[in-house]
């Protein structure tokens, strides 16, 4: 079950924006880092994480893509009887091969958490991309999701502040995460902006 923020509370600059708890079963337990001694340092704080769900529909779009590019590949290659035609297609499904294989530690790579004054979002094994954004700073959290989104009961949380490179999209969030947290962040950006 969710707690999800009262709306009768005073939210206070003294609230430290951890309150907000996901009780949500659906999603991973244990965030992916990279392995060089070079990597960036993540504090040790409670990550959040995204739905398993979010792996599933990535791996199926994946592979409609790889199926795609396999049947087209062989139609081309068996119609236009040209040699070495199918080269360019195999390298394309091989490449689409590995981006499937390397999916499912690429989204336990993601996470998210609460602290005092932001919300710090990091992704990535290969390429880290850690981001802080400020509460007080937030001036547009919106909720996207497509048909696949809704069919698997997923959404994606994006934060646009006053600077466009520091906008953040968390993808793969179960809708109630997601509404819930949006609320959470609204209250506390909210209190945070009184407070300036």
């Amino acid at each position: 079950m969710m707690s999800t923020p009262d709306p009768q509370a005073d939210p206070t600059p003294a609230d430290d924006g951890m309150s907000w708890v996901v009780d949500d079963p659906d999603t991973y337990t244990e965030l992916r880092e990279p392995r060089s001694p070079n990597r960036l340092v993540i504090e040790p704080n409670q990550w959040h994480q995204l739905s398993r769900k979010y792996l599933t529909l990535q791996l199926l779009t994946h592979g409609v893509i790889l199926a795609l590019i396999i049947v087209a590949g062989l139609v081309v290659t068996f119609v236009a009887h040209v040699p070495g035609i199918w080269i360019p297609f195999a390298a394309v499904a091989l490449l689409s091969l590995w981006g499937i294989l390397i999916l499912p530690r690429q989204v336990r790579g993601y996470g998210y958490q609460l602290r005092q004054d932001d919300l710090v979002f990091r992704r990535g094994i290969l390429w880290q991309r850690v981001v802080a954004v400020p509460y007080g700073r937030m001036q547009l959290i919106d909720i996207t999701h497509g048909p696949l989104d809704r069919g698997f009961g997923i959404a994606q949380l994006k934060f646009v502040t006053a600077a466009a490179t520091s906008g953040v999209t968390i993808p793969g969030l179960s809708q109630a995460t997601a509404e819930s947290l949006r609320d959470h962040l609204i209250m506390v950006a909210e209190s945070r902006r009184t407070g300036l």
